[in-house]
């Protein structure tokens, strides 16, 4: 078989036993089939080929805003203010064809356009939203530096006023889609704390160089910013942005796009596992047949199910108004790290060939390891629910 024949046979057989589409809703479903569509039609035709070559194809950004997927969660400005559950859902499809896509919507929607959206004033809002939401602008969201990307209160990127102006000095590290974005949300340190500012990358002082050596997120872009006495108007500033609750506000909403990201990447994976072990013969049966094999596909169906339960049951509570933050770290740590264990287990399952380029288990896997890393690392979010069960911080 070939393994676009592997993944149907594998989902024919998963949603035999567990769907995501019977926990939504009429609308909910709308929007998880559109992103399924370009999941499945625009993207993955082409990812193994981008993700072998390092490519970010930015020639399928228009086929995505058009869908309305670019800030969908947000309301008005061009933005469709759908649900977030809907969100997640797309977050869902996305990952399930390449991580660094879902990466896309998130940086764009969940960090840069979520910043300007809470803490922008009407005019910046008028000026960026409209043009994000179609993708004639990129948005970027300049926060981790490379001395540490776990402790942002020690950030050394300055901000020094200077009449009616700001000027911004200092470097940033892992920055998604900085080389072609077209605005970039910068947080700096100034004499009243960390504050957010609109700096738009053609300003001078501002370069962006993609990172390179990447053994994972290869289709997308993360990059190296080095800001060099960047000179803006206060009226870059973002006035209702102030201390690290603005960053960390956006950081939350990316990290929800994450918990059911990755159970769209663990999906495929198990989809693929599903499909290789009902047309793959050895000892004159199915490998499905035995009992080891059988064995691996439920304990991936059983972490793969409770995810996805977590998943919509922190979209009930976001949509609701009730999600605790902590809840987020919840979901963020569990899903990454379980959709870690099935990709491991899907390549077991399909032997030697999983380790080639043939199947996209591999590809996930690496992915994961860098979605497990960034927006809080395990250790993280382990210390971040150790303080609400304990009611002391051990970060130190």
């Amino acid at each position: 078989m070939t393994t676009d024949t592997l993944l149907a046979a594998g989902r024919t057989a998963l949603d035999s036993v567990f769907t995501v589409e019977s926990l939504l809703d009429d609308t909910e479903r709308e929007w998880q089939q559109r992103a399924r569509r370009i999941a499945q039609d625009v993207i993955a035709p082409v990812i193994e080929e981008d993700f072998e070559n390092r490519h970010f194809r930015d020639e399928l950004i228009p086929a995505i805003a058009a869908e309305g997927l670019l800030g969908m969660h947000i309301s008005g400005y061009g933005c469709a203010g759908a649900s977030a559950t809907s969100y997640g859902a797309v977050c869902l499809e996305l990952e399930a064809a390449d991580s660094g896509w879902r990466t896309f919507v998130s940086v764009q929607g969940s960090l840069a356009m979520s910043a300007i959206a809470k803490f922008g004033s009407g005019e910046q809002k008028n000026e960026w939203l409209p043009r994000m939401a179609t993708g004639e602008v990129i948005g970027c969201f300049a926060l981790t530096e490379p001395d540490g990307g776990s402790d942002p209160a020690a950030m050394k990127t300055r901000a020094v006023r200077d009449g009616d102006d700001w000027v911004i000095t200092g470097s940033k590290r892992w920055i998604g889609l900085a080389s072609i974005a077209g605005v970039a949300v910068v947080w700096a340190q100034t004499e009243d704390g960390v504050r957010g500012f609109l700096v738009p990358t053609s300003t001078p002082g501002f370069a962006a160089a993609p990172i390179t050596g990447k053994l994972a997120m290869r289709a997308s872009i993360q990059c190296d910013i080095v800001l060099d006495g960047v000179r803006i108007p206060d009226s870059n500033r973002l006035p209702d942005a102030r201390g690290l609750r603005g960053p960390f506000s956006c950081l939350n909403e990316a990290r929800y796009g994450i918990v059911w990201g990755a159970m769209g990447a663990a999906r495929t994976c198990l989809e693929v596992a599903l499909g290789r072990a009902l047309d793959r013969t050895v000892f004159g049966k199915p490998i499905g047949g035995y009992q080891l094999t059988q064995a691996k596909l439920a304990d991936m169906l059983l972490e793969y199910e409770k995810g996805v339960l977590l998943a919509v049951h922190l979209g009930r509570q976001k949509d609701a108004g009730t999600l605790d933050v902590n809840q987020i770290s919840v979901g963020k740590l569990n899903n990454v790290r379980e959709a870690i264990a099935i990709a491991g287990a899907a390549r077991s399952v399909l032997g030697g060939d999983g380790v080639t380029s043939e199947f996209p288990v591999m590809r996930h896997m690496a992915n994961l390891e860098a979605v497990r890393t960034y927006e809080g690392t395990d250790e993280i979010h382990s210390l971040v629910l150790g303080r609400a069960l304990t009611g002391l911080a051990a970060f130190g």
